[in-house]
């Protein structure tokens, strides 16, 4: 079996998400989604942490093979639904210092977050905010500097990433796309794993195979890949029920 057509599979997942629209509000925010796509995030969900028969992943980044696959909302719904579905708590980390979107999405700031908790002392918690929902936590990118990328390298990001883990159940990172930034390769060592984000008619298959060689190259894993803003032919309720 060729190298290529191994990438092929893993990349095609059975994961495809329907475009959403979103409906923000302060401190939170809720996605209109049809049931297909509710669907198709728990069965993901569930096969990401919850039916492991090993060791769960309980640090995940999220990262699109390029910008605009929707890789900020895809994270945001999958924190949503798995906070539906365990006891335990989630913390979601905007660590896009590129073009951060998940303030906005959100509906709040970037005030003091991440890069805050890189430069300044104090336990993780507090440069993190409590969302509306139980349990969530959102731990923006904080005040941006035109260096601020080069804080995602050295022994101050591995230490917050560890408290990270002692402080929340899950935690759930969104980053900048693999191939315009090495960002995500950074911040992909320090979890445990990623799951790539692809967008329907858009992504190229070939930038999608030689991002999962990179990946696999400097070790780190992919959990799952997710096809995102994919069109149904047929309508949705049709669909269901073939």
């Amino acid at each position: 079996m060729s190298r290529n057509f191994e990438l092929t599979q893993q990349i095609a997942r059975d994961f495809e998400v329907t475009k959403v629209h979103k409906k923000a509000h302060q401190n939170g925010a809720r996605f209109d989604l049809g049931q297909v796509a509710r669907e198709e995030i728990l069965r993901f969900v569930q096969r990401i942490f919850l039916l492991q028969t090993q060791k769960a992943p309980r640090a995940v980044l999220f990262a699109g093979v390029n910008q605009g696959t929707g890789c900020s909302q895809i994270c945001l719904l999958v924190a949503d639904t798995l906070r539906a579905n365990v006891s335990g708590s989630v913390c979601i980390v905007e660590a896009n210092f590129r073009s951060p979107s998940l303030p906005s999405l959100l509906g709040t700031t970037n005030h003091h977050g991440l890069t805050d908790a890189l430069l300044q002392e104090g336990p993780i918690r507090s440069f993190a905010r409590s969302l509306q929902t139980d349990n969530v936590w959102f731990l923006s990118c904080g005040s941006l500097a035109p260096d601020s990328p080069n804080l995602l390298n050295g022994d101050r990001i591995r230490a917050r990433f560890a408290e990270l883990r002692k402080e929340f159940d899950y935690v759930l990172v969104d980053a900048p796309s693999l191939t315009k930034y090495a960002d995500a390769t950074a911040l992909g060592r320090l979890t445990d794993g990623l799951v790539l984000v692809l967008e329907a008619n858009s992504t190229r298959k070939e930038a999608a195979l030689r991002v999962m060689e990179n990946l696999r190259a400097v070790q780190i894993e992919v959990l799952g890949a997710v096809l995102n803003k994919r069109t149904f032919p047929i309508p949705e309720w049709l669909y269901h029920k073939l």
